[in-house]
């Protein structure tokens, strides 16, 4: 679990093949919160050695504007993932990110690895965080244990592609046949006091879908998504991120809560609506994210 009070901050994350130097190169001009250097699916296997070797060579040079840092690495069946730790754990990284991870007993062997690639990298211990993909059935059931597992694990992310893969359904537009895992993760997520990160919208030429499948995500609880092209990363953080009109309300709420406590009332209205507990958690977590987002944009070079 993330172990500081602020909110952690991945609305966007963009998806780079590894292969692809003049991309991994150009993506750090994106504006995108995380940058996700791909190891795994967009390489083919032939490329796995290379692609380590491309990522290795430019992760200093990605995390100079400040974005996280993710690498995305072959999962513990592939037998790949010893050698995409090494190649991706270092100083500039800030997480990796790790397929099909099906129970705790996965996230223990994977952080067994990546403690011993620290201690040899004179790293902190613990400092790289995890990043693990419930994308089959035994992931999505296990969901809330997997990211509770390692205190490294600062979100899980919904594949939805994988999932319908591994059930043996079709993957449809509409998403009806992912509606409940989708449901179920940012609620285990949110049991392991981490965030959720959403499924990529594939069709990235339709921007008026993406936003409402972004939406329809931020409603279920999750809190980012995955881009698979540098055109969604816009719409998307916009829609992870709280409106003016929402920032403005939220104070009010705060406000009128602590003048209420000042005269020793336990709740409140504003605008006719009553206003107690869960509504100021609400508006003081609101409050913290947009606070977070102006913190990270005003420490960006």
């Amino acid at each position: 679990m993330e172990q500081s009070d602020r909110p952690v901050l991945l609305r966007s994350l963009l998806f780079v093949p590894g292969v692809r130097e003049d991309m991994l190169r150009k993506a750090g001009t994106m504006p995108a919160d995380a940058l996700v250097a791909d190891m795994e699916d967009s390489v083919p296997p032939a490329e796995k050695e290379r692609a380590r070797e491309i990522i290795a060579g430019v992760l200093p040079s990605l995390a100079q504007r400040g974005q996280k840092v993710v690498v995305r690495v072959n999962s513990l069946s592939t037998g790949l993932l010893g050698e995409d730790l090494a190649a991706a754990i270092g100083p500039h990284t800030y997480g990796v990110s790790v397929g099909k991870i099906e129970s705790a007993w996965d996230i223990q062997q994977v952080c067994a690895i990546m403690d011993v690639i620290e201690r040899r990298r004179g790293i902190d211990a613990g400092s790289t965080r995890l990043l693990p993909w419930l994308e089959t059935a035994g992931g999505v059931t296990n969901a809330a244990a997997i990211c509770a597992a390692s205190p490294r694990v600062v979100a899980g992310a919904f594949g939805a592609e994988d999932f319908t893969a591994d059930m043996g359904i079709a993957r449809t537009e509409a998403g009806a046949e992912v509606a409940v895992p989708r449901s179920l993760v940012p609620i285990a997520a949110r049991v392991a006091r981490v965030i959720a990160l959403d499924t990529p919208f594939v069709n990235f030429r339709d921007p008026a879908g993406l936003r409402r499948d972004a939406e329809a995500a931020r409603s279920l609880g999750y809190r980012g998504k995955f881009a698979i092209h540098p055109s969604q990363i816009e719409t998307i953080n916009a829609v992870f991120s709280p409106s003016a009109e929402e920032v403005e309300y939220a104070r009010r709420v705060v406000e009128a809560n602590d003048e209420a406590e000042a005269r020793g009332h336990g709740a409140t209205s504003l605008d006719g609506k009553m206003i107690d507990v869960p509504v100021v958690v609400r508006a003081r977590t609101l409050l913290a994210l947009a606070a977070e987002i102006e913190r990270e944009a005003g420490s960006a070079p």
